[in-house]
């Protein structure tokens, strides 16, 4: 495990201090608020929640156990994400999007082992895949439907939207047919002359709120059966 990781890159810090699930870190000069790191040897994922000169404090979200003095910080650039696409719907998640059904099936254990990191989806099921009626040159941006799968009984129309930071003309809608989450279903051109491939998933930071045309106000009570629910926490 030793062997994966190269401290002399600058991508990595080290392991200042630990207090229960609180690490410090220094040498992370260049690190954003709310970077997803990995901590350890075992690549235990944070969060840095503050950072103050050289050092930077991590919100760690495994057991921090083990963890020792100068052990490896690996920066990874982006924020902590879920994957949005087919799949979500039917697969029982922890906190941080891991699949824990098939971690169980991997692992041969209910316990979710420290440093697991599997995809979120499943990348190698098939998805029947629906298109829109789009043809070549129309315009597509965030949101735009490009298709539907079947996920299950409950959610048999599954839409299919374009990510909402896509912006570009359609140059190639994929036909119908089987495809994965990380399957191009469309190929669009940006404004720069830049071909985009669209998927049916795509990233999203957790702490950056999904972008909305309008906030409907709440009108109707949602009724929960519950009388302690409805009476003191009333939900519309």
């Amino acid at each position: 495990m030793v062997d994966n990781f190269d401290l002399g890159e600058s991508k990595y810090g080290r392991i200042y201090k630990v207090a229960g699930p609180l690490v410090v870190a220094e040498n992370m000069s260049g690190s954003k608020m709310y970077e997803l790191v990995k901590v350890g040897w075992d690549k235990l994922v944070g969060e840095i929640i503050k950072l103050e000169g050289d050092t930077a404090s991590i919100q760690c979200y495994e057991d921090t156990s083990g963890l020792t003095v100068g052990d490896p910080v690996l920066r990874t650039g982006s924020p902590l994400s879920v994957e949005l696409g087919p799949g979500i719907l039917e697969t029982i998640f922890d906190g941080i999007q891991r699949p824990l059904e098939t971690i169980a099936k991997v692992s041969n254990s209910v316990f979710v082992p420290r440093g697991v990191d599997l995809p979120c989806l499943d990348q190698d099921k098939l998805y029947t895949f629906d298109p829109a009626a789009l043809n070549p040159g129309d315009l597509v941006t965030g949101g735009d439907q490009l298709g539907r799968v079947f996920e299950n009984d409950l959610f048999a129309k599954h839409k299919i939207m374009a990510a909402p930071k896509a912006n570009g003309r359609l140059v190639e809608m994929s036909p119908q047919g089987q495809y994965t989450v990380s399957d191009t279903v469309a190929v669009v051109e940006t404004i720069d002359g830049k071909q985009q491939n669209l998927t049916m998933s795509h990233f999203w930071p957790v702490r950056s709120p999904r972008p909305c045309a309008e906030k409907l106000a709440p009108k109707t009570p949602l009724l929960t059966g519950q009388r302690v629910l409805d009476a003191l926490f009333p939900t519309v």
